[in-house]
């Protein structure tokens, strides 16, 4: 229980501090609405489904071995923030804030791009490559192993949905406040972009 207890509150410490995923759902749920939040949140957590599923199969150990994949997985995901960054910097003519609801294609399209931040986003992969497998007791047989990892996971992956549509909601209530102007809404994704490029060059600090 008390191995439990700490890896909750690491869990708890990792999606509370901003990062690409925590970005990205506040700020499509403040330049889409709550609908889009609620739908990258979900992205988001797929995955994060999709790591624990990786590190239940061994694929996250792999991963550990061959230092080169890590860092070719980390400068992905730089690159793929870096182009959404560049996305929202050349978007000719955003929406007013909150002025409609997002289409079912462009929801699509939001859940899609959540589900990869979420995937290259170098501190949820270093956490299931370096951090959970110290919360697995060693010399276990390797099925009581991956059982308790897919526990471990599946707290991690409720922990981080609920935080996140926490923040889908509150990018949502902002929207009210920022609701006005194409010229407003552009504002807002030059400050989004710019937020996502700072997020990519940090990578390389």
């Amino acid at each position: 229980m008390t191995s439990l207890a700490a890896f909750v509150l690491a869990s708890l410490v990792l999606v509370a501090v901003p990062g690409p995923n925590l970005i990205y759902i506040v700020t499509r749920s403040v330049q889409d609405g709550r609908r889009a939040g609620i739908v990258s949140a979900l992205g988001v957590e797929t995955g994060t489904l999709l790591h624990v599923v990786a590190a239940v199969c061994g694929l996250a150990a792999l991963i550990a071995d061959h230092p080169l994949a890590f860092t070719v997985l980390r400068y992905a995901g730089a690159g793929y923030l870096a182009y959404l960054g560049v996305r929202a910097l050349l978007r000719h003519s955003p929406p007013a804030v909150g002025a409609e609801r997002p289409t079912q294609r462009r929801l699509l399209r939001l859940y899609g791009d959540a589900v990869l931040v979420n995937l290259l986003n170098p501190k949820v992969v270093l956490f299931f490559l370096a951090f959970l497998p110290q919360f697995l007791p060693t010399g276990l047989p390797a099925s009581d192993t991956r059982a308790r990892m897919l526990v471990l996971g599946a707290v991690f992956l409720s922990i981080a949905l609920a935080l996140d549509l926490c923040y889908a909601l509150i990018g949502a209530a902002l929207t009210s406040r920022l609701r006005g102007t194409p010229r407003r809404a552009r504002r807002l994704s030059h400050l989004t972009g710019g937020i996502y490029l700072g997020l990519a060059a940090l990578v390389f600090i």
